[in-house]
Order: C-alpha cells, then sequence, then structure tokens
C-alpha cells in the first residue's frame, strides 16, 4: 500500500476504530509521562493514570481544547466522527454523553497517529498532561 492509498484507508475507518487505536496511543503517552516521573509501583501508576485517560478527564479535556480554540477544523472533523460513532458498548461508571465525548477524543489521537502526525499528537498529549497537573481539567459526571 503506498502513502495516497495509506492516507485514504485511515479516511475511511469509522470512528470507533480510530477511538480503539487513540486509547492505546494516548494511555501510552501517559503511562511514559507517569513513568519518566519516577512511579514504578502498578497501583500506584494505575490510580494516578485515572487523571488523566479516564472518560471524565477525556471530556473535560476536549471542553478546554475548545474553550483554548486549539483543534483544527480537521481534528474537530475527526473528533466528532468518534462522538458520533455507533457504538456497541456501554458506559461504565459515566453518562453516556461523557462516554460519547471520551470516544471522540481517542478517535482524534487514533486520526494523529494514523495520519503520521507524531509530533502534532505529542503536542497534544503534553497540552493534556500540563492541564490536568494544573488543575484546569472539570471532570465530566
Amino acid at each position: 500500500m503506498d502513502d495516497a492509498e495509506q492516507n485514504l484507508a485511515f479516511r475511511q475507518l469509522n470512528g470507533i476504530a480510530l477511538a480503539y487505536l487513540g486509547d492505546a496511543v494516548y494511555e501510552v503517552s501517559i503511562r511514559r509521562h507517569l513513568i519518566d516521573q519516577g512511579l514504578t509501583r502498578p497501583n500506584q501508576l494505575q490510580h494516578k493514570a485515572t487523571r488523566y485517560v479516564s472518560a471524565k478527564a477525556q471530556a473535560g479535556l476536549i471542553a478546554l481544547m475548545e474553550e483554548d480554540d486549539l483543534l483544527t477544523d480537521e481534528e474537530w472533523y475527526f473528533y466528532k466522527r468518534g462522538r458520533n460513532a455507533k457504538s456497541y458498548t456501554h458506559a461504565k461508571n459515566t453518562s453516556v454523553i461523557t462516554y460519547r465525548v471520551s470516544t471522540g477524543f481517542e478517535a482524534l489521537f487514533g486520526f494523529l497517529s494514523l495520519s503520521g502526525q507524531a509530533e502534532r499528537l505529542q503536542t497534544l498529549a503534553q497540552w493534556c498532561i500540563e492541564q490536568v497537573e494544573a488543575g484546569r481539567v472539570r471532570y465530566a459526571k
């Protein structure tokens, strides 16, 4: 598959498939950050990671991205594809709306990964980390 075909292929993926990858990509960024901070105990890592990767945190981060006018039109498009995608799984410990918004957040990261925008992906992941650590995130219900 050449570059043009790969570009077309990821653009045709549904929002849930993008979110599937985006969830893993974002989680790796957070795990690396926590280990870089010197955290090593699994229960400590898991507890800290939740502040960044929970559906409630991701929904709060999307709200901040909108408030700060951080995303491009194309990034909003892929976020909305994920948010609006028909999911056959259900929200755990959160509302359906929060779950859908977090699915959009993950789709955004999946899009950035598949489109080869590693630098932009890392910039957004770092921005998310900074917002959580600054206490700016209003966790959705």
